[in-house]
């Protein structure tokens, strides 16, 4: 059964919400405000994909402490752009 385009912006904005790490809930709810709608379906894909890797893994790929893993690097180098850009705090 296809998911219908809403109700699958709803639930990644939902997942993006309920991290396990409070720095992940912010950077990644105010990523997906912005930019989900804005998405392909196989970028959506790849975020969906994205969502169900480790916070701590997330936190330290998106802060440039470690390089991410294919293949996630121009992903995460969006959310890091956005959060660069001051987007984050912005949108809270």
């Amino acid at each position: 059964m296809t998911e219908d385009p809403e109700h699958r912006l709803k639930r990644l904005k939902m997942r993006s919400m309920r991290r396990g790490i409070k720095e992940m809930d912010i950077i990644l709810s105010s990523y997906a405000d912005t930019r989900l709608p804005h998405l392909t379906v196989d970028q959506l894909d790849l975020y969906d994909a994205l969502l169900s890797e480790n916070d701590h893994d997330l936190y330290q790929w998106v802060t440039g402490q470690q390089q991410a893993p294919e293949p996630y690097p121009d992903l995460i180098t969006d959310i890091s752009a956005h959060m660069e850009n001051g987007r984050v705090m912005q949108s809270r």
